[in-house]
């Protein structure tokens, strides 16, 4: 698709932020207006749109993306949208340690033990802890805890903490960043512990190395959203 308009801009929606192209609102690919909560939103989106060359390319437009998806997905019905990262709490990364290198199994403690406190303390949860990789069951308080904080959140806060869900393999790093627990960066270096601590132990591999770092552009990308939506 070619560009077709010379300027972006924020423009003024009821109780919201919209994007105009020359004027011209911006709409969802289901035609719905394509508006956010927060003028700073508005105007990353905006700043996407402007910075297009004469071909549109959609993967430069991260934010525009998640806000479609948040309009068009999550909005009709959240809870339904949510379901398949609620279901991180059965089986999040951080309750699954090493049950072989004891050296990873200290590293995980270190950096996986302080964010499963912060969501014991926050939501009044414990977790079980897994050796190895075999499935481990959670308490259903938990998970059902785990869950309404989940639910708790927006369309546009869950559509962001898709990607950081699954990504991560973890609810409660996505929890944790949503609400400014720790950051973006701290709980990027800890969902992927485990993949840097085999790289540092047997050499990178460039492809491997590749994909990690789209993985963490896609993190980034969606952790800026949330920060966009402000509090």
């Amino acid at each position: 698709m070619k560009r077709f308009w010379k300027q972006a801009e924020v423009i003024a929606e009821a109780g919201s932020w919209g994007i105009a192209l020359d004027g011209r609102p911006v709409r969802t690919p289901e035609r719905a207006p394509l508006a956010v909560p927060t003028r700073a939103l508005a105007e990353a989106i905006a700043a996407e749109w402007d910075a297009q060359g004469e071909d549109i390319d959609p993967a430069s437009m991260p934010l525009t993306g998640l806000a479609n998806a948040a309009i068009d997905l999550a909005s009709p019905d959240p809870a339904a949208f949510a379901e398949p990262i609620a279901a991180y709490a059965e089986s999040d990364l951080f309750c699954y340690r090493d049950d072989r290198d004891a050296a990873l199994q200290a590293e995980q403690a270190a950096a996986w033990n302080p964010l499963l406190a912060w969501a014991e303390a926050r939501h009044g949860v414990e977790f079980a802890l897994a050796q190895g990789v075999l499935p481990v069951d959670q308490p259903p308080a938990t998970i059902a805890a785990l869950r309404a904080a989940l639910l708790a959140h927006d369309p546009f806060r869950l559509t962001a903490l898709t990607p950081l869900v699954t990504i991560g393999g973890s609810l409660v790093a996505g929890l944790a960043l949503a609400e400014d627990a720790f950051t973006a960066e701290a709980l990027w270096d800890a969902v992927s512990l485990d993949e840097l601590y085999q790289e540092r132990r047997w050499g990178a591999d460039s492809e491997a190395q590749k994909a990690r770092a789209r993985r963490e552009a896609d993190w980034h990308h969606a952790a800026r959203f949330l920060s966009l939506l402000g509090d």
